[in-house]
C-alpha cells in the first residue's frame, strides 16, 4: 500500500477522531468508548511542543499515527512511544513505516537511549511489531486496566540503544 509518513497537525483531528473510535483501535488503548471529537481536538492543540506526532496519510486522510515523547531531566536519554493504525488499514505496513520513522527521529536526530512502551500482553501483533524493531518485554503489569468487562495485564517493552 501507497502511504506517506509526516508530521500530525492540529488540522487531522477529524480523521484522528474517526481513527481512534474504531473497536480494534481502541481495544490497544485506555481510551474509553464514545471519546468526543471535541476532546481529540483539544488534546492536539494542547499537545507539548518537543512531542514527535507522526501521520500516515492514504489519499489524503490519516490512517495512522505514532507518537515519540522525549524524556526531561534526568531522563533525557528516553522516550515514551506509541503508535496506532485505523481498523480499515492494518496489515499493510503503516505501523511499520511509522515505528521506523518515529526510531529514526529518536536514534538519528534526538539520540535517545531509551525507548519505552506499553502495550496489551494478548495484542499479539503489536508485540510482534515491537520487537523487530528490537524492544523487549522488560516486565508485565497485571491488572494494569479494565478494558470490555475485564482487567487486562501490560507489558513494560524497552529498546536500549548504546548503553
Amino acid at each position: 500500500m501507497d502511504f506517506t509518513i509526516r508530521a500530525l497537525q492540529v488540522a487531522d483531528w477529524p480523521d484522528v477522531a474517526e481513527m481512534q473510535v474504531q473497536p480494534r483501535y481502541r481495544w490497544g488503548t485506555l481510551r474509553l468508548p464514545f471519546q468526543s471529537r471535541e476532546e481529540v481536538r483539544r488534546r492536539l492543540e494542547s499537545a507539548p511542543a518537543d512531542d514527535i506526532h507522526l501521520a500516515a496519510v492514504v489519499g489524503g486522510r490519516v490512517v495512522g499515527r505514532a507518537l515519540l515523547q522525549p524524556g526531561k531531566g534526568r531522563r533525557a536519554h528516553t522516550g515514551a512511544v506509541t503508535c496506532g493504525v485505523h481498523d480499515d488499514f492494518h496489515r499493510q505496513g503503516i505501523g511499520t513505516g511509522l515505528m521506523a520513522a518515529l526510531l529514526d527521529t529518536a536514534d538519528n536526530w534526538l539520540n535517545l537511549k531509551r525507548l519505552e512502551l506499553g502495550v496489551w500482553t494478548d495484542n499479539v501483533p503489536a508485540i510482534a511489531l515491537y520487537q523487530k524493531f528490537g524492544f523487549e518485554i522488560e516486565g508485565c503489569e497485571r491488572a494494569y486496566a479494565y478494558r470490555d468487562g475485564a482487567y487486562v495485564d501490560s507489558y513494560l517493552m524497552a529498546r536500549l540503544r548504546g548503553l
